[in-house]
């Protein structure tokens, strides 16, 4: 996804400049998770972790401690853990409003109840891994669209299944399927030249694609009220909606 693992959460790391010294009240929950990243407590790791992890699409998110245990040493390699463990309260760790708080460049970032939220770093494994997802992915759509950059997400409304992918100059590609086909099936619409939009400082952004008179946009809504679709489906002809559905955000 263009939010990536700087990703999921570009937003984060917009407006550093309103980034503060660390308050002393919080110190301590910054200590206790370096402390346990440090010695490797995994025990009191996975219960500091803000579930679902989200990890760089099409890696699948971490959703609970089981999975935080089992994958604990694919995200968190030797050099991760030493930028923590080594990290300086009064240097490295700054607090970003109601963002939370961040070390060092957004590398990662808590809230301000000391649960992780956050991890923007990508260790060999996981890259590995994300590669070898991407093949995989390649090979089981149909093959009209196995040419692409990157996968960005899948979208699931009522009705229709929408893949995204980045093309390699950097524009978008829409296709989409009823919600009972298989994208290895030819799909029933595609579309390019697709612009990513971002809104606002929150986080929220959506993809946009023109078809003749019809616009197609797919809003992702990483801020909303607790009544938000994690996305919206929305068609315009001639400027007029016509069309809107809630989507899920699908990992497969």
């Amino acid at each position: 996804m263009k939010i990536k693992l700087l990703f999921i959460l570009f937003f984060f790391v917009s407006n550093l400049s309103k980034a503060q010294e660390l308050e002393t009240k919080y110190h301590d929950i910054v200590s206790i998770f370096a402390e346990s990243i440090k010695t490797r407590n995994i025990e009191k790791l996975k219960t500091l972790i803000a579930y679902p992890l989200t990890r760089e699409y099409p890696i699948p998110d971490i959703k609970n401690e089981i999975e935080f245990e089992k994958r604990f040493d694919d995200v968190f390699d030797d050099k991760l853990i030493n930028e923590i463990s080594s990290s300086n309260l009064y240097n490295d760790w700054s607090a970003v409003g109601w963002r939370g708080i961040m070390l060092n460049n957004g590398t990662l970032w808590l809230d301000y109840d000391g649960k992780l939220i956050a991890v923007n770093y990508q260790s060999d494994i996981e890259a590995g891994l994300r590669a070898k997802l991407i093949e995989t992915d390649r090979n089981a759509i149909h093959y009209s669209l196995t040419t692409f950059k990157n996968p960005e997400l899948i979208l699931e409304t009522k009705k229709f299944r929408i893949r995204i992918d980045e093309l390699e100059d950097q524009t978008y590609r829409y296709a989409s399927w009823s919600i009972n086909s298989g994208m290895d099936l030819k799909p029933d619409l595609v579309l390019k030249n697709g612009q990513w939009i971002r809104e606002g400082t929150g986080g929220n952004h959506s993809y946009e694609f023109t078809n003749g008179n019809y616009k197609y946009i797919c809003s992702i809504n990483v801020i909303g009220t607790s009544e938000s679709a994690p996305a919206n489906l929305i068609v315009y002809k001639n400027d007029e909606r016509i069309l809107i559905q809630n989507a899920q955000i699908v990992k497969k």
